[in-house]
């Protein structure tokens, strides 16, 4: 089988595209590779065999056994190995030639073509000094002296074209700052112009503004001549314009004289009620004391007992410090009209006290 090729560079790799490309291989559109593809191939595959059997046969072998003999792969090895933790380490040493120093390459001489010829020739034959040095320092000095010339021709015409640049600098400048100057009084007068066209139609907006609020005005005086009077008249049947003071008094002083009033009434009548109160709780104690009345009239001689004691101070504290006598009957209606006294004195108390908080409020 033939080996894929292994491309190290992609210089190399033909898939990569380099220079021209309408000179690029056309794939065919047949995927069935050509005749001269196959033989191309084929030829490669063979060559690469050969090639590695070139390469095997240029390998040392082990010479071939003699008759009677053969090969056979033997252990070299000792047949009996220590173990142990310790791995056994064997050092080899190779030592080489040292490499000869290279001899320096020698001159190249070309070999001799050709015939020798040689020609003589005496002295003056061929070269006057006094002759010859004279027109060549001829030479020599005009050539100087005209380059000493053409340079200074050209400062003078250095100089001369500085100074055409300097002139022409200078009125350049004077030009440019002339049309900035005009360029800028353009600018100043285009700006006053709009900043007057500007105001002019300011006015004229503000003239037809004011025209149009005195029309308005004037039609709305009109408009409402008559209907300001019967405008107010109904707002003042509606209510909406009062008297402060009426206001005030309805709003502030009449809510707080009727709350006044109605806390008044309502001590008054808790005054009332707690006077019943009274009342009743008096009258039934004094039905309790007349009830017992007759068992006291019985023994009036016998002598109070240590356990009667207590009842009798009892009927002392509930009597008001009134004695009970054998003649409690005739001194009933004073008995009576005493703790009316004392409660009409409390009524008259509780009256004085609501009048004086109201006073104070």
């Amino acid at each position: 089988e033939k080996e894929p090729v292994r491309y190290a560079n992609l210089m190399y790799d033909r898939r990569v595209v380099r220079g021209n490309t309408y000179a690029l291989q056309v794939v065919p559109v047949s995927t069935q590779p050509s005749l001269l593809e196959i033989q191309r191939q084929r030829e490669e595959w063979k060559r690469a065999c050969a090639r590695n059997h070139a390469k095997e046969q240029m390998q040392p072998r082990t010479p071939e056994p003699v008759e009677g003999r053969e090969h056979v792969h033997v252990q070299t090895e000792l047949y009996l190995e220590e173990i142990s933790d310790r791995i056994i380490e064997v050092d080899v040493e190779c030592q080489t030639d040292a490499f000869l120093d290279r001899p320096p390459t020698p001159l190249f001489i070309p070999a001799k073509t050709g015939k020798d010829v040689a020609t003589q020739i005496e002295e003056g034959e061929l070269f006057d000094f006094d002759v010859e040095v004279k027109p060549i320092l001829e030479v020599l000095i005009g050539k100087t002296v005209e380059q000493a010339l053409l340079e200074v021709m050209e400062e003078e015409e250095l100089a001369q074209l500085w100074a055409h640049q300097r002139a022409y600098a200078e009125l350049r400048n004077a030009e440019l700052a002339e049309v900035q100057r005009l360029e800028e009084q353009d600018r100043r007068y285009r700006e006053e112009k709009e900043r007057r066209r500007l105001q002019h139609m300011q006015m004229l907006q503000k003239q037809k503004e004011t025209t149009e609020k005195i029309a308005a005005r004037a039609f709305a005086q009109r408009y409402l001549a008559d209907l300001i009077p019967s405008v107010f008249n109904n707002l003042r049947e509606s209510g909406f314009f009062y008297d402060p003071i009426e206001r005030d008094i309805e709003t502030e002083f009449l809510p707080w004289l009727m709350t006044e009033v109605e806390e008044t009434l309502e001590r008054k009548v808790l005054g009332r009620i707690m006077l019943d109160s009274l009342i009743c709780t008096v009258v039934e104690k004094r039905l309790d004391a007349f009830s017992q009345k007759p068992l006291s009239d019985q023994a009036p001689a016998e002598e109070p007992r240590p356990t009667d004691a207590a009842p009798q101070e009892a009927g002392k504290a509930d009597a008001a410090d009134q004695p009970v006598t054998e003649e409690e009957e005739t001194d009933q209606p004073v008995a009576e009209e005493q703790p009316s006294r004392h409660i009409s004195f409390q009524l008259e108390e509780s009256d004085q006290a609501g009048t004086e908080d109201l006073e104070t409020e």
